[in-house]
């Protein structure tokens, strides 16, 4: 891959989004605004039982409805194949294969659609729609003590040690050994997932919602073993995401339905079935142990992570994954277990593992900054690994304390007096914290197009998809700089799988991975173009696939970075915390565009202050469903929540990567949590371990203080 930059370049300057304006004026249609002649609607049902077996469907009254079409369940759905591995590593979590059997796994799972001339009909014919069922005894109980935890390879191996882990405890002259949780979360990204189905000239057309339409077009496939060259998916845009929207029941559901009718069928989610249908942040139960020397130097880091999953499918969420990256110690040990019950699978929730990991390990370093009297940050400067502290492996550019540093500066955070519950302001305690945050930073091999035409503008070809991250301006700059032209000369088409395989949005390496393929495409073409050639009427197009050149890339631990800094104010009467302000300093490879990088990293931010204070899905023990399963029942920060938020980035060249792209989507989030609560401490003098950080469990923290 060529590595020259053109001396002027479009890649770090702020460009608005490219399709801002379709958005705001209403003209960008999404997945269910988009109409389709003999459209007709599906409605699942979904079953209101934990655990046991559907007896009945009694749907003759149902048919007989108002502009029902059909139901279908699972006497008479068409069969689906679920035992393929799927585009991610894995075999699809069962639910997608809707349907398929009488068993009922868990609250909320979908056993019947019904599909109707219009929506409102399809929804009040799904509701009239009788199940009996067989009910068995469910266990939806989860904590961390259980004995029938057990270890899971995931994403990461489940455990990575190294080192006499009691010896170096022994030996610590301070030991920190603490518990942690964390709730079960849940995305519910704006726009609800939606699928559209129909057969056209004997091809599979699917109009989808989803973070990856070659990932849903390959497993679509698979799942009613078709050609592949019989399927395509396309999701022109999408209203958020965060892990959530990958192959789901509803695409199922649609193309079941469209296949027995022959004719278009979409499916959509209600707010309601997206809480057991879409996914979820696990609840965890973590243990961090930290033994260190008087001048805090570990000598030990021990980290266990427990999480749940369901009982049909195997997700770990990789709690103790931390640090394995930002702190060496001679002993070292990371380990994740799960506990199978009757809920709905987990799924990756925007920094998986992460999020909820980073809460506990840096939690754990402000306790340990706290028992040795040393600062928190230069705790963390003295404990900055030289390399890769389990694996060995050099960094590929590792600038996390010109994050605490450049932060601190303009935290302030010199002038902190390091004693808790001081600072007053009125009634209001008050307090700041640090964090430490790092997300992996990777590429995945992709195919891109770049078609030049004879009026001098070209177009980029990619299945890569904007899940409202502003990646078509992304992409556009990327390919603009590699052709050595203005970004208006380039056309963005992205969220169509017939533009051949490529990355999700997901994982922080969507733009990465895109861009590896889009500027060979970019570079080669501009070639062609240099030596003279006609550009004929329907252009010339040139495809890269970067597989060969992300094959030859050296192996480095390659992480983004950040320093998240807080500050809060508590009523000690009332229990009430807001953060007054928030400062995010982060090394997050080469930003494309600051506008929207930046917009990224004070989102993740600003749900770092809702994990912190408010998400918190309860289950019923006796039902095993959901309490509050909606946007009034599910707590997130408010516009009221959120006072002052600043991110920004710190140089953090990527030595050996000519992309030196990291990706901003996921660490905004790492640490949030964390810093806030270190602040809650410094505010209160009492830790809070269990999020969210409640006015109850504040006031009980005062109690136990008083």
């Amino acid at each position: 891959m060529t590595t020259t930059i053109p001396a002027v370049t479009s890649i770090g300057t702020a460009r608005t989004r490219v399709e801002g304006r379709e958005k705001i004026t209403g003209a960008a249609r999404y997945t269910g605004d988009i109409p389709l002649t003999g459209l007709a609607h599906g409605s699942l049902v979904l079953s209101t039982i934990a655990r046991g077996r559907i007896r009945t469907v009694d749907d003759t009254a149902v048919r007989a409805m108002p502009g029902v079409v059909t139901v279908l369940h699972h006497l008479n759905a068409p069969r689906v194949k679920g035992d393929y591995p799927s585009i991610m590593g894995s075999a699809p979590d069962p639910t997608v294969r809707a349907f398929q059997d009488d068993r009922v796994p868990h609250w909320g799972w979908p056993v019947a659609l019904v599909v109707a001339e219009t929506p409102e009909q399809a929804r009040a014919a799904a509701d009239a729609l009788v199940v009996e069922y067989d009910v068995e005894q469910h266990d939806t109980a989860f904590s961390g003590d259980r004995p029938d935890a057990y270890a899971l390879d995931g994403v990461v191996p489940a455990t990575v040690e190294k080192g006499d882990q009691e010896r170096e405890l022994a030996a610590s002259a301070v030991v920190v050994d603490a518990a942690y949780t964390t709730p079960e979360e849940h995305h519910n990204p704006m726009e609800p997932h939606a699928a559209t189905a129909h057969w056209q000239d004997g091809r599979l057309e699917v109009l989808d919602s989803n973070q990856g339409a070659s990932w849903v077009a390959e497993d679509l496939a698979k799942a009613f073993e078709l050609d592949p060259a019989t399927v395509r998916v396309r999701s022109e845009h999408v209203g958020g995401g965060f892990g959530s929207k990958g192959v789901r029941v509803h695409q199922i559901a649609a193309v079941m339905a469209a296949t027995a009718l022959r004719r278009p069928v979409r499916v959509a989610m209600t707010r309601r079935q997206m809480f057991s249908l879409a996914g979820y942040r696990s609840p965890t139960a973590q243990r961090v142990r930290l033994g260190a020397d008087a001048d805090g130097r570990l000598r030990a880091l021990l980290h266990d992570s427990v999480s749940q999953t369901s009982s049909v499918a195997e997700f770990v969420e990789p709690g103790a994954a931390a640090g394995r990256v930002l702190y060496d110690a001679a002993a070292h040990r990371t380990a994740a277990r799960v506990v199978r019950l009757d809920v709905p699978t987990p799924t990756s929730m925007r920094a998986p593992g992460m999020a909820s990991g980073s809460f506990a390990l840096e939690s754990a370093l402000d306790e340990l900054a706290e028992r040795t009297g040393i600062d928190p940050i230069e705790l963390r400067v003295r404990n900055e690994p030289a390399v890769g502290p389990l694996s060995g492996l050099p960094f590929g550019g590792r600038n996390l304390l010109a994050c605490l540093d450049e932060g601190a500066r303009r935290f302030g955070w010199a002038a902190r007096d390091p004693r808790p519950r001081v600072r007053r302001d009125g009634r209001w305690l008050l307090g700041t914290g640090v964090a430490a945050a790092t997300f992996h930073a990777f590429a995945v091999p992709s195919t891109a197009g770049v078609t030049a035409w004879a009026d001098g503008t070209f177009t980029l070809r990619i299945a890569a998809a904007d899940i409202g991250t502003g990646a078509r301006t992304a992409l556009q700059l990327i390919a603009a700089d590699a052709l050595r032209v203005a970004p208006e000369q380039v056309q963005v088409r992205i969220g169509d799988s017939e533009f051949g395989p490529a990355w999700i949005a997901g994982g922080s390496a969507g733009t990465s991975s895109w861009a590896w393929a889009i500027i060979p495409a970019a570079e080669e073409l501009r070639e062609r173009l240099a030596l003279g050639v006609d550009i004929p009427a329907d252009g010339i197009t040139v495809r890269a696939d970067s597989t060969t050149a992300l094959a030859g890339q050296t192996p480095a631990e390659r992480h983004s970075y950040g320093a998240q800094f807080a500050e809060v104010a508590v009523d000690p009467a009332t229990g009430e915390v807001r953060v007054r302000r928030m400062l995010g300093m982060f090394a997050a490879g080469r930003i494309v565009n600051p506008l929207t990088a930046r917009s990224q990293l004070v989102g993740g931010m600003v749900w770092g202050v809702s994990m912190a204070l408010h998400e918190e899905a309860v289950r019923d023990q006796a039902s095993g469903g959901l309490v509050g399963s909606d946007l009034a029942g599910y707590h997130v920060a408010s516009h009221a929540d959120v006072e002052h938020i600043e991110a920004d980035w710190v140089d953090d060249p990527t030595p050996g990567d000519p992309v030196g792209i990291k990706g901003v989507g996921e660490v905004g989030i790492v640490g949030a949590a964390a810093a806030i609560a270190n602040a809650v401490w410094h505010a209160t003098g009492v830790r809070q371990r269990q999020l969210p950080i409640r006015p109850d469990r504040v006031l009980a923290g005062e109690s136990r203080d008083a």
